[in-house]
């Protein structure tokens, strides 16, 4: 119910100066092999399976805003043969979405936020507040994007894309860069 009234509101305010979008999309990733692992890296790549993606953006002021995603692994990965794993990418960004023609925009994004590997365990670990069969691992990252916005129908868009991940410190895949590419679909709210 708070979700749907946060919506609501944020698609309210949207005015002639102002745009929101909301996408999901289907994504896929691509690493360095397992081959390529060099120094303290495990050689387990991150690459392929289907990521879902969902990811919203404000554009404030003259194709400037801000924009933020989150995009996980669909289906567990198995770690070193062993470990189930899932990872989960979540990034806030600065924005800049230039007009190119009359239903197309480019998207260039830039910002930070976290890389975070889920290992499932066999059992639960219990505290005072909830029970959990996993344990997570979180690395801190520097994110880049571009996307080509395309409106094929009214305030309906199609958005292919790319995104780069630059993981610190990500000793349990091959390598700290990763490569998210796809395509989403979304709606804006007060296109400009």
């Amino acid at each position: 119910m708070l979700a749907c009234t946060i919506f609501l509101s944020l698609a309210g305010s949207a005015s002639a100066q102002q745009q929101i979008d909301f996408a999901f999309g289907i994504n896929t990733l691509t690493a360095p092999s397992a081959n390529e692992a060099s120094g303290n890296h495990f050689p387990q790549s991150l690459t392929g399976g289907a990521y879902p993606s969902f990811s919203a953006d404000v554009i404030l002021f003259r194709n400037i805003g801000f924009q933020g995603e989150f995009a996980w692994k669909a289906s567990r990965g198995i770690w070193q043969g062993v470990q189930p794993y899932r990872p989960m990418f979540y990034d806030f960004n600065a924005i800049y979405a230039p007009k190119l023609a009359d239903r197309a925009y480019m998207e260039l994004l830039a910002g930070l936020g976290s890389e975070a590997t889920r290992y499932y365990q066999p059992f639960q670990t219990c505290d005072f507040y909830t029970c959990k069969n996993y344990v997570t691992i979180n690395h801190f990252m520097g994110h880049f994007g571009v996307g080509l916005k395309l409106y094929p129908a009214r305030n309906f868009f199609v958005r292919p894309e790319a995104h780069l991940y630059l993981v610190n410190d990500n000793q349990e895949f091959s390598s700290g860069r990763a490569v998210r590419y796809g395509v989403s679909i979304g709606y804006t709210f007060g296109r400009r």
